[in-house]
């Protein structure tokens, strides 16, 4: 169950509902609660006032709640508690608050001479060679400009939690991607001892990156718990995870191509802007630029504007997901001046190293075979000219774009318990946002100890367990098995010990331990009191000696209306070299939900900013469209035969945000090669598409 739904009916849990800031700046002058606490069963009211200014936490941007200044809208501004959610909801519609109000600056476009260059620590300026003289004697050269929108998680499960003190103490349930992170911010944010708060969050219903960091329920539950002395639920309304959580920024992108005659890159340059609240993070959409394609003479940079939006942060495939919706229809576009196929360009372009440090290779980079693969499954060479197949009423189209994600590093621990009835316990912090880390730790523990699945239980999602990656930035599969990898080999240790056989030939096998003639069952083994294994998975410098990415291509053939613009998707096809797959049913579910939100990238999704209120307008599921099931007739996922023998013990890399990266641009390529029409601005919507349709009668 999720967290909201957690439930002791021997408990009086009580109700909070959130109350939102109704102006994007300025500061709260004074609050009436009076009406919201004589309402029915109203419980407590907890303002932003009562509370006081609070430090923030170190993965916040914003503040959550606390103090008189106002960030962003639906910044929290107070709680409402009461023993029912209507009641709760209705007494909260009561709180009045005046503000004082200030100018803000709600507009990238208008920023983006503005924005600034960021501190060198968070992301420097890189330069290889002379780009600008080489761009200048390039034979083909490309300069233009896309841009891409703000964008909402949009998850099933909203931001829920559920706080209960017990004296000083306080458990909190809710719906975290990342619980030692958590733990640390709220610790910080109420001023206690971190050994204070219990948090739970064993299920997750979908993050994509809006549940990496504290957010507001949690904290307004803590609070609410506090002041009405009993557990509290708090869940986000709709509106609120658009405005009060966080979302992708928007980006202004630029890119720059010069080309040899033949299609040789000789000059790339790929310039970003985005925007978010003062003190906060780039979108750093020209990461995979520095790294996916050869050529000798390179520049990136990244400017920040400050936005008075809400905060701007961490969504699936964060930097490569935007970066790649530009850089991969430029691409497109260079490849059609200089005359060479699409496919056959970004092979051409293929580089074994990091081009700006050519000392630093792949650990393993199969880009060239998953482009040769999926043009060959997906039928590349019936692709025809822009403008060139109709079918009826509809204009037909292929597209392509090259995946990349880096793969990412972080220490992950756990904790495994071999019991008296042959058992293996796996404990971990580690969280499942739906992606199926339950069903691969198990599979690791089970191969390590030579034990059926169904003999390992694996309890995730506690801050009592040791310290696991989390789930994020798709190093969770990796990183967490690596670390059941590593207190695996601990517990075998402990049991080759016990048993005194020979560590280096020992051979767990069918539930049973064997070294030579001997062998014992593991249940024999544990004993009466059991063993137990616990362990930490580092890196060391492997991140400084070569270079760690997961790579892909990806295939979409669409249907363009020939008089509305239109456009729908007909196939799709994935492939993916992202080292071991762990399991593969599980994985190809990621990349499947991660091409459907490519399409929705492509196609619809925008936060509509209110620039003169400083809100994003459609922060509903009514308001901001995410594709249905109608939207996605058929898709295909092709995972290469490989393992990475330096990514891991597990020889396993990231690929839920792979299958995200490129999806949009390959559309959009697809819809120009059925128009002969160019979008460079997302989402590509039909008024977009219209104008540049042949007449018809």
């Amino acid at each position: 169950m999720y967290a909201y739904e957690w439930h002791d009916p021997k408990v009086p849990y009580a109700y909070g509902y959130p109350v939102g800031s109704s102006i994007a700046k300025g500061r709260v002058r004074s609050m009436n609660t009076d009406a919201a606490k004589r309402s029915p069963g109203v419980l407590a009211v907890v303002t932003t006032l009562d509370v006081g200014k609070r430090e923030k936490g170190k993965f916040n941007t914003a503040n959550l709640f606390g103090g008189d200044e106002v960030q962003h809208y639906h910044q929290a501004v107070a709680v409402v508690v009461a023993e029912t959610f209507e009641q709760a909801r209705a007494a909260a519609s009561l709180v009045k608050v005046d503000y004082e109000t200030a100018a803000g600056s709600f507009d990238l476009a208008k920023a983006k001479d503005s924005a600034v260059k960021p501190d060198e620590k968070q992301q420097p300026d890189t330069a290889v060679g002379d780009f600008e003289g080489a761009f200048k004697n390039a034979t083909v050269t490309l300069d233009q400009s896309y841009t891409t929108p703000d964008q909402s998680h949009s998850m099933m499960e909203p931001h829920a939690s559920i706080a209960a003190w017990d004296g000083d103490k306080v458990t909190v349930w809710t719906s975290s991607q990342m619980i030692d992170w958590w733990r640390s911010d709220l610790a910080t944010t109420l001023g206690i001892d971190k050994d204070n708060i219990h948090l739970m969050s064993p299920f997750i219903g979908g993050g994509f990156g809006g549940k990496l960091f504290l957010r507001a329920d949690a904290v307004l539950a803590v609070f609410g718990a506090k002041a009405a002395g009993r557990p509290v639920k708090v869940a986000l309304p709709r509106p609120f995870v658009a405005n009060n959580t966080t979302h992708r920024p928007a980006t202004i992108q630029r890119i720059r191509i010069g080309t040899t005659r033949d299609g040789k890159i000789t000059a790339i340059a790929h310039e970003s802007w985005s925007g978010d609240q003062p003190g906060g993070q780039l979108e750093t959409a020209v990461n995979q630029t520095r790294l996916l394609y050869a050529g000798e003479n390179r520049m990136t940079a990244m400017r920040l504007a400050t936005l008075d939006l809400p905060e701007g942060n961490a969504m699936r495939a964060p930097g490569e997901a935007p970066g790649l919706m530009a850089l991969e229809i430029a691409i497109d576009e260079i490849a059609e001046k200089v005359g060479v196929d699409p496919v056959e360009f970004r092979i051409l372009n293929d580089t074994q190293v990091d081009p700006e440090k050519p000392e630093r290779p792949f650990t393993q980079r199969n880009l060239v075979g998953c482009l040769k693969l999926g043009a060959e499954r997906f039928g590349w060479n019936q692709r025809g000219k822009p403008g060139s197949r109709r079918e009826g009423n509809w204009l037909i189209g292929f597209g392509v774009a090259a995946a990349f994600r880096n793969n990412l590093l972080l220490p992950s621990a756990a904790r495994v318990r071999l019991g008296a009835d042959g058992i293996a316990t796996v404990e971990t912090d580690m969280t499942d946002i739906g992606t199926g880390s339950y069903t691969i730790i198990a599979q690791t523990a089970a191969e390590m100890l030579g034990l059926p699945v169904d003999r390992v239980a694996v309890q995730l999602g506690d801050s009592r367990f040791p310290i696991s990656a989390g789930s994020g930035g798709q190093f969770g599969a990796n990183c967490s098995t690596s670390g059941v990898y590593a207190a695996c080999v601990k517990l075998r240790e402990a049991v080759a010990q016990k048993l005194g056989f020979n560590t280096d030939d020992v051979v767990f096998e069918n539930g049973q331990v064997r070294s030579g003639n001997r062998s014992v069952a593991l249940a024999d083994a544990a004993g009466p009191d059991g063993l137990v294994g616990e362990d930490n998975m580092e890196w060391g410098d492997l991140a400084e000696t070569h270079q760690q990415s997961t790579f892909g291509a990806h295939f979409v053939e669409v249907g363009v209306d020939v008089a509305t613009g239109e456009t729908r998707i007909r196939r799709m096809l994935a492939v993916c070299a992202a080292g071991r797959i762990l399991n593969p049913i599980t994985a190809r579910s990621q990349v499947n939900g991660a091409m459907t939100m490519g399409v929705g990238g492509a196609l619809s999704e925008e936060l509509a900013v209110d620039t003169k209120q400083g809100l994003f307008v459609n922060h509903d599921l009514a308001g901001y469209e995410v594709p249905v099931h109608a939207d996605i007739p058929h898709q295909e996922v092709v995972f290469m035969d490989e393992a990475d023998p330096m990514s891991s013990p597990m020889k396993a890399k990231g690929v839920g945000e792979l299958g995200l990266c490129g999806v949009s641009a390959a559309v959009g390529n697809a819809i120009y090669n059925a128009t002969g029409v160019r979008v460079r601005h997302y989402p590509m919507t039909l008024d977009k598409i219209i104008r540049g349709l042949p007449d018809v009668a």
